[in-house]
């Protein structure tokens, strides 16, 4: 639970390229300052923080001379891998100072579809939270070219809500250099207001979005609503703010109003059992005896590979099986950290023996409680 004056306990910032470089092409040593001293701020307060963080083309910007064509995507790219350890040193440099570690993660859209690499990502980024560390992710620009070559917008906006939804995260929140989303473009009718809460993303909210013309350009809000609607939908709270703003950071993770804020459309228990109950199929599942039966009902613990009795089916590490019981009752259902084959070498043995068994380890577990579903 979050400390006294901590609304949210699991929080992942996004900070866009305008934000980190106050609108330059160069990143923002003040904004940076700013945004690693009030990570350091909530961490104190009992938060754990995921820091989505764009600015590896900017920071690349400043190694290149200037002159050098630097519109082409595989230049951008180029300034990408020259500016991403620039960006990763410039955030060391200042958590340093907070005596706070921090560590990189290069992640693409394609690692959050395959099951296994969700499961690799979603477990590192639980074990870095775990020892107290700030992970810094940010888009594979270098081979990843959807964003740098203009075809989605916003791509890191997505990204964090990804990542929200991998963690469970209580808040996502989502900073760039304008106040929220407002009634119509402030930019074309000074008596737009902002609005505050949204409570459902409809037509309506997307339509608003694709008429507001951000300094990011016509996508910019657009793809924070596209974010927003995928994270809410998996129980995660989202804020739309900005990051200018003194201390928002702070303001926001401790409950003052601040942007546009939209609700979960579920809770994340609800939105974790329909996505793996809607994923169950019959093809895979495997057979548990009465003490695992005892240990999942009664105690809510993790299916441990001594409990299980038979394997059925062919399934990968990460795919979502059924958990039934000897006399064929489906009782629960969840993400498996072993293949089927692995399965079948392990059931029935004891968690320290797996290693012995396998030669290696993805775990105690077969499924973990975190992971798992009853029916």
């Amino acid at each position: 639970m979050p400390k006294a004056g901590l609304l949210y306990n699991r929080i992942v910032i996004k900070a866009g390229t305008r934000l980190l470089t106050s609108g330059t092409r160069s990143l923002s040593a003040s904004v940076l300052n700013s945004i690693t001293t009030q990570i350091a701020q909530i961490r104190a307060l009992g938060a754990e923080v995921v820091l989505v963080s764009s600015g590896a083309v900017a920071a690349g910007r400043e190694r290149i001379p200037a002159g050098t064509n630097q519109d082409s995507v595989a230049n951008r790219q180029t300034l990408a891998a020259i500016g991403q350890p620039k960006l990763m040193s410039t955030y060391s440099d200042f958590f340093a100072k907070l005596d706070i570690e921090i560590a990189q993660a290069l992640v693409s859209h394609r690692d959050m579809v395959d099951r296994i690499s969700y499961l690799n990502v979603r477990n590192t980024l639980n074990s870095l939270l775990a020892l107290k560390i700030v992970p810094i992710l940010n888009e594979n620009d270098v081979v990843s070219v959807d964003e740098l070559s203009g075809e989605f917008a916003g791509d890191n906006d997505r990204l964090a809500a990804l990542i929200a939804n991998v963690i469970e995260a209580d808040l996502l929140l989502l900073l760039g250099d304008v106040q929220g989303l407002y009634t119509e473009d402030p930019n074309v009718n000074p008596n737009a207001s902002l609005i505050p809460v949204i409570k459902n993303i409809d037509s309506q909210i997307e339509k608003i979005a694709k008429g507001t013309i951000t300094p990011e350009g016509t996508g910019g809000m657009t793809s924070k609503i596209t974010a927003a609607k995928l994270a809410t939908a998996t129980g995660t709270t989202v804020v739309i703010a900005d990051g200018t703003i003194d201390d928002a950071i702070l303001q926001i993770a401790t409950g003052t109003t601040l942007g546009s804020k939209f609700l979960t459309a579920a809770t994340k228990l609800e939105s974790r059992k329909r996505w793996m109950l809607s994923n169950m199929t019959t093809e895979y599942y495997v057979t548990i005896d009465s003490g695992a039966l005892k240990a999942l009902i009664e105690s809510g613990r993790s299916l441990l590979p001594a409990g299980i009795t038979n394997v059925f089916g062919e399934f990968s590490r990460g795919d979502i099986i059924r958990i039934v019981t000897e006399s064929g009752v489906h009782v629960a259902g969840g993400i498996t950290n072993y293949h089927s084959r692995e399965l079948k070498e392990i059931s029935g043995y004891r968690s320290q023996e797996i290693t012995s068994i396998l030669g290696y380890s993805y775990g105690d577990e077969a499924v973990h409680r975190d992971n798992l579903v009853l029916v």
